[in-house]
């Protein structure tokens, strides 16, 4: 296995638990409809009881997903979690939020109420998968910092990596083509959360609910899909040149997309079945739509994050010194750290089958309000 080869495949590792925790994020989405006031308290229960059996998986990804990106790239995390940390605080924050939410919600005289946690389980369902969005937006748009590897030599200050914005990542808020790939995100999540509603609950109120949910935001989850899509098509994009320079060049993404046809095969394949997905669910009120969306999503998400690193593209460009922008090759661990990875990354099968019959046990039967009365196991 040569250096080049475990970078890649470790960026390819990367981009699916990216994958993963984006449609995992259906949690989320699924939550933000327990502040709705057309569902009565038992309704919403079932709500919570659905996405309660789940929650942990996402978080669970969220983590690993740090956890990988750190190991196999650690530049990266030192710029982007120690420079843009407000984005990522406000992110944990969230999910802070959800975990003390499920455990305390049905408690007696717990000091929020009920009411006081659906209301921060809903503002996990929007900040979550919007700042993720966001995050992931300035792959493309570029990011203020300097990286300078000579510092580490320095005793007086070594420090590798410097944030050059005051707003420490909230700056992304000010480029509107990453804000829309976060809105995207976000209304992706509230239509994974309703088709997972639709597989899982078995009450005509909340079917009901979900399937005006779905064609609500349908057409607007797809005006902002495609226009992020057209922008990303036609802006200037990061390459490195023959000579290792950072130069900008138009219509670089569009050339990624060409010169791997496979990854725009993924891309389009990916929206193909989101669609259907979203159509059986919301249009012909079928109950497996999230079973087409969710795969179509990783391999949306998948298809983004190819784009963004391979066909020597900077995956995490600086727009204050072009130079200092990180691709794969230069802000990779070391080859014995990422051989020695690879092969624990070998158990992922075995992981992924644990998770897949813990799933189908949990997802046995439907919930209902009778089932809630009769199980232990309920939030």
């Amino acid at each position: 296995m040569t250096y080049e080869f475990l970078q890649n495949y470790w960026w390819i590792l990367i981009s699916l638990l990216a994958g993963l925790l984006v449609a995992l994020m259906f949690v989320q989405g699924a939550n933000i409809h327990l502040v709705n006031k057309k569902l009565d308290d038992a309704q919403k229960r079932m709500i919570l009881n659905a996405t309660g059996r789940k929650w942990e998986l996402t978080f669970t990804t969220l983590v690993t997903f740090g956890g990988a990106f750190f190991a196999s790239f650690p530049l990266f995390y030192s710029t982007s979690f120690g420079g843009a940390y407000w984005v990522w605080v406000l992110l944990l924050v969230t999910f802070v939020f959800q975990a003390v939410s499920y455990e305390f919600y049905a408690k007696k005289e717990n000091l929020l109420g009920m009411k006081g946690f659906r209301i921060a389980l809903m503002a996990n369902g929007i900040l979550a998968p919007f700042l993720v969005g966001t995050a992931v937006g300035t792959f493309f748009t570029g990011s203020r910092f300097t990286v300078d590897k000579a510092a580490i030599a320095d005793p007086s200050a070594p420090v590798i990596s410097t944030w050059e914005s005051a707003w420490h990542g909230l700056e992304a808020l000010a480029q509107p083509h990453a804000v829309i790939l976060g809105l995207t995100v976000f209304a992706l999540a509230y239509l994974l959360g309703a088709l997972y509603l639709l597989s899982r609950v078995d009450d005509t109120g909340v079917r009901k609910e979900m399937y005006e949910a779905i064609q609500r935001v349908f057409f607007p989850f797809v005006a902002l899909l495609v226009a992020w899509v057209v922008l990303l098509l036609f802006r200037k994009g990061f390459a490195v040149g023959a000579d290792g320079v950072v130069v900008m060049e138009r219509g670089k993404y569009f050339a990624n997309f060409l010169a791997m046809p496979a990854v725009l095969g993924m891309l389009l394949g990916g929206i193909v079945l989101v669609l259907i997905g979203l159509i059986r669910g919301g249009f012909s009120h079928e109950q497996d739509g999230f079973w087409f969306a969710a795969p179509g999503t990783v391999l949306v998400v998948m298809a983004i994050f190819f784009v963004a690193g391979f066909n020597n593209t900077p995956y995490y460009p600086s727009i204050t010194d072009l130079q200092s922008s990180l691709t794969i090759r230069n802000s990779s661990s070391s080859y014995f750290t990422l051989q020695v990875m690879s092969w624990v990354s070998l158990l992922i099968p075995f992981v992924v089958t644990y998770i897949v019959f813990a799933w189908r046990a949990m997802d046995r039967h439907k919930i209902t309000a009778d089932e809630l009365e009769e199980t232990k196991h309920k939030y």
